[in-house]
């Protein structure tokens, strides 16, 4: 039986870069076209991730693209940074990558030695990571047309046993976890592509955090509520997405938000809030009250997670909202990106 259609909503004229931002504008493009059409009106609150059971085995699985402008920058590169975003997305799902598919778009005109580099760096990503890549496909378009290399990926991953993420499961009093400092990612994009004269000993946070995941999990099993990576819109999209599934609010200390020093200079001189910047090395998670400290150590006792901070915590108001605590004082709302001040930056 085919699957009810439920009304399309998406009424905007053509596509924009901002509905590729991860902020308001994609979520108006996923919810208000692609949702209806694909998955009809069973399709429930939005992840990194699908749930999928195959005689009876319950399996994760997601799928990515990457555009990143330069390919190579300070701390990474695409190849890497296609394999992590990946591991990435099923670890805060849960899961843990078992394999992987790769396809390369290839613009005509590619040098070898770019496309050998970008591939032994995909390796190297998989094998630190522990993911196999177990096929692909590759085409070919004409000069001009894909910036070097686009890389598209799909990952299947083992549920953890013990743990069900979901934002219906939060509650208030629970407490916001982040690993680490935000921004990093987005900034160093930016400074690789000359945009900005300013100049900093900044690199991209990409990496895996399964490992810090699963010792989180581990310590807090199923007190951990809730994940997600905060790629593309940054900390304050992704938080606010979960401030609307679950109904709650999400309030955040500021002082507690761990933003380096040349991340903070690069959005003051650009009027934007390091809270919408994207990261590829960094994950949220929301946990229950009693648990948070013991989790927070078992993230400080874990190589790369000693920057781990509790940042706020969920409250009943104001729902459907995130708010931050300045260091003034004052409070404010934050709320998804909107627009797209770094376009291509994963």
């Amino acid at each position: 039986m085919a699957t009810p259609v439920s009304k399309i909503k998406f009424r905007e004229p053509q596509i924009e870069m901002a509905h590729g931002a991860g902020g308001k504008a994609s979520r108006r493009l996923l919810e208000g076209l692609f949702a209806p059409l694909l998955f009809g009106s069973s399709q429930g609150p939005l992840g990194d991730a699908a749930s999928i059971q195959i005689n009876g085995t319950r399996m994760a699985i997601t799928t990515d693209s990457f555009v990143v402008n330069p390919l190579c920058f300070p701390g990474g590169s695409i190849g890497g940074l296609a394999v992590h975003g990946t591991v990435n997305d099923l670890a805060v799902s849960g899961a843990k990558a078992e394999a992987m598919v790769v396809t390369f778009v290839l613009e005509a005109g590619l040098p070898t030695e770019i496309l050998e580099a970008e591939v032994r760096a995909m390796a190297e990503a998989a094998e630190v990571s522990g993911v196999r890549i177990a096929g692909g496909d590759t085409k070919v378009v004409e000069h001009g047309k894909a910036d070097g290399m686009y890389i598209t990926t799909t990952g299947i991953g083992r549920l953890i046993s013990g743990v069900e993420i979901s934002a219906e499961s939060v509650r208030p009093g629970d407490k916001v976890l982040l690993s680490g400092p935000i921004g990093d990612h987005g900034i160093t994009i930016l400074l690789a592509r000359g945009d900005l004269d300013l100049e900093a000993e900044l690199r991209s946070d990409t990496r895996s955090v399964l490992p810090l995941v699963q010792e989180l999990l581990r310590e807090a099993g199923a007190g951990v509520r809730w994940m997600r990576d905060p790629t593309r819109g940054g900390v304050a999209t992704s938080l606010n997405e979960l401030a609307r599934d679950c109904g709650h609010g999400i309030t955040l200390c500021e002082e507690k938000i761990q933003v380096r020093d040349s991340v903070r200079g690069a959005c003051e001189l650009l009027g934007l809030d390091p809270l919408h910047i994207a990261n590829e090395g960094q994950f949220l998670a929301i946990v229950s009250r009693e648990l948070a400290e013991n989790a927070l150590r078992a993230l400080h006792a874990t190589p790369g997670g000693e920057e781990a901070g509790i940042i706020g915590e969920v409250r009943e108001q104001p729902a459907g909202a995130v708010s931050v605590g300045t260091l003034y004082g004052g409070n404010r709302l934050v709320d998804m990106l909107v627009g797209d001040p770094l376009p291509r930056i994963c």
